[in-house]
């Protein structure tokens, strides 16, 4: 339990984590993936690799210590933490891992003079809170999960049933229990775990859910990344019959009920969770402005899926935007032959007059949004411009959270 006296301490450290917050997460990640070879699969190394994860977790530590004394003003970041945490599975036994890493962060990168053992003991009881709190969360969420129809705790065998190219840098895979028991529901917008072994290494990563629930299975549509160790791995060595291990849907990012006008905006594989909220709210009469916006129509998944659904739901209106017309040769030839393929309606980036003209006459509409950092900061600025109440938009990071301001 925190005293007043360890709060102030906390609460002093404050001015230290804003100047050199991220400092002290890179040693603490340094010292913990070299020392504790366990929790590696837990950690994408291209985040390490170009300071996302470590900026995100310096940024989640400081807004731990400034609030220390008023835990409700943190807003959604223990949920998201918890879903990512489920997703990935964490554990209990986890945690005494990690606090005693940043223990000793604090005292290396800071120093004795400064992290004293006052400002240890300190720390050591914040962490200890903290990790009550999300551990005592997380299990309240596997045993929910666990208890719904057709949900498991852990790992579970799923049979690749169709693998299915969506673009050219973009596959679905269609995913059935390999026990063939019942499937559990899931939420438009939410994500599943994934642990894979590859050459000798375990992962674990999150696929958002590119499919309404039916059931029946789910789907994941994955993007081949450059050097992307999963998404490679998953193009090129998982095939039709494969098993993989998922963990139960998780994610806060979701399609809440409303009959409000519902704005998607996606940025490149940004796509696949709109997919799932769009086929969930359609049905429902409600009017859906739909905009991606892609590099070029090569790249562009699930374009026919979007446009074969204009037909059947005159409520849909949907925009598409690319940076760049796609160049001649053999693969511009196939799409273009393809049906409903007029086209973007604009070339370039999305802008405040592209929103302007394609958003409901009324500005009081739900907006989900996400794709790359910038796409999305870009977005949630011309939203706020354009007169859409902020309380009404939502985007998700695919990866470690960071600043949209």
């Amino acid at each position: 339990m925190l005293t007043h006296e360890q709060r102030a301490i906390v609460k002093s450290t404050v001015p230290l984590l804003e100047a050199g917050g991220e400092a002290l997460i890179t040693h603490f990640y340094k010292t913990m993936l070299a020392e504790h070879p366990e929790v590696r699969p837990f950690f994408n190394q291209a985040h390490q690799a170009n300071g996302d994860q470590p900026r995100a977790l310096a940024n989640g530590v400081l807004m731990y210590a400034r609030h220390i004394d008023r835990l409700d003003a943190l807003g959604g970041l223990v949920a998201q933490i918890v879903n990512k945490h489920v997703s990935l599975q964490i554990e209990a036994a986890h945690y005494p891992i990690v606090g005693s890493c940043l223990l000793r962060a604090i005292r290396e990168v800071l120093g004795a003079e400064v992290a004293t053992d006052a400002v240890i003991d300190a720390w050591a009881a914040a962490y200890q809170q903290l990790a009550d709190i999300l551990i005592g969360a997380e299990e309240q969420v596997y045993a929910q999960v666990a208890a719904a129809p057709g949900g498991w705790r852990g790992l579970r065998a799923f049979r690749v049933a169709r693998k299915v190219p969506e673009s050219a840098e973009i596959t679905s895979f269609y995913l059935v229990p390999q026990d063939g028991g019942a499937l559990a529901d899931f939420l438009p917008g939410q994500y599943v775990g994934l642990r894979l072994v590859v050459d000798g290494q375990e992962i674990r990563r999150n696929y958002s859910l590119s499919a309404a629930p039916n059931g029946r299975e789910y789907r994941i549509s994955v993007k081949r990344e450059p050097d992307g160790v999963a998404s490679g791995y998953l193009h090129d060595r998982v095939h039709e019959g494969s098993v993989l291990e998922l963990s139960p849907p998780a994610g806060e990012f979701v399609l809440s009920a409303s009959q409000k006008p519902l704005v998607l905006i996606s940025g490149g594989v940004g796509i696949t969770p709109t997919m799932a909220m769009l086929d969930a709210a359609l049905p429902s009469g409600r009017p859906v402005h739909f905009i991606h916006c892609a590099r070029n129509r090569a790249v562009h998944a699930f374009r026919t899926d979007v446009d074969e659904r204009l037909a059947r739901h005159p409520q849909l209106a949907r925009f598409y935007v690319y940076d760049e017309h796609l160049q001649e040769g053999p693969e511009a030839e196939e799409i273009q032959d393809t049906p409903h393929d007029q086209g973007p309606h604009a070339t370039g980036l999305l802008s405040s007059a592209h929103l302007a003209e394609w958003l409901p006459p009324s500005r009081d509409v739900d907006a989900y949004f996400l794709g790359p950092k910038a796409f999305m900061r870009q977005v949630k600025r011309q939203l706020r411009e354009l007169g859409v109440p902020e309380s009404q938009t939502r985007h998700e990071f695919f990866g470690p959270a960071g600043s949209l301001d």
